[in-house]
């Protein structure tokens, strides 16, 4: 038989009698066509991602967006210190932090367990955000503050969300490097992670920390922040605080029901 003969002559696959034709036309046509595929489909997934300027702007646009479903809320907050074995040393602070629209926020100490250098570090702390809601232009996530970065694209709690990479522009403890998960629908943040751009007391040094947001009677809001530092008498430890109860008019929501992430 021919070579070309035994090239178009049906070929049994298995014991079923089931004929294909394979001709060297047939074969080059189907590579073509899933070359073309693998193309498109790279192509259309590659194009999902958007610039880094166009998710700055929609992040700016999903902030305001935000800011006007803000209503006046108070939460009670814990705060709890570990050591460096991860083992809770005692200390523990509750706090009440009253916010009021467009920017004003205070807060009182309700409860103290442990040694009064805790207090100080979480009034401080408490004061740093009070700070931040009265000088959201000098601390928002914009170009002016920030120089970023596309890092990848990760889930969080199941949500697609772009990293981003961030550099402060200039030497302020209000901002931070470190890198941000932006959700890939709502352009909301959904974690932070970083360290202050400037050491924010002689007490305090190597701070590193994690904050986490969640709709909270429809308001986007930081729900929870973990810390780690040295400080000069206590040595390495790690805080971690949690939202624990919402008042937001008349409607109490309990943070431990908010959706995890910002």
């Amino acid at each position: 038989m021919s070579a070309r003969a035994a090239t178009g002559k049906a070929r049994e696959v298995g014991r079923g009698f089931v004929s294909v034709i394979v001709r060297p036309q047939t074969l080059w046509s189907l590579l073509i066509f899933l070359v073309a595929a693998v193309a498109s489909a790279w192509a259309q997934t590659g194009s999902t991602v958007p610039t880094v300027e166009t998710i700055i702007a929609r992040m700016a646009q999903a902030r305001e967006e935000n800011q006007i479903r803000f209503r006046s809320y108070s939460v009670t907050r814990v705060y709890k210190l570990f050591d460096k074995e991860e083992q809770i040393t005692g200390p523990q602070v509750i706090a009440d932090v009253i916010f009021v629209p467009p920017d004003l926020k205070n807060f009182s100490i309700r409860q103290t367990n442990g040694t009064g250098l805790v207090e100080m570090i979480v009034r401080r702390m408490l004061a740093s955000e009070a700070e931040i809601a009265k000088n959201g232009s000098s601390t928002d996530l914009s170009a002016v503050n920030y120089e970023f970065r596309f890092s990848r694209e990760e889930n969080v709690s199941g949500q697609p969300c772009y990293v981003l990479e961030l550099l402060p522009r200039r030497k302020d403890k209000n901002l931070f490097r470190g890198n941000i998960w932006v959700d890939a629908s709502t352009y909301l943040l959904r974690r932070t992670e970083g360290q202050p751009a400037k050491t924010p007391s002689w007490w305090i040094r190597d701070v590193r920390f994690a904050l986490s947001y969640g709709d909270v009677g429809g308001m986007w809001l930081q729900t929870a922040l973990e810390g780690t530092a040295t400080v000069r008498i206590l040595g390495a430890f790690t805080i971690v605080s949690r939202d624990v109860k919402y008042k937001i008019s008349e409607l109490v929501a309990s943070g431990l029901s908010a959706k995890a992430g910002y």
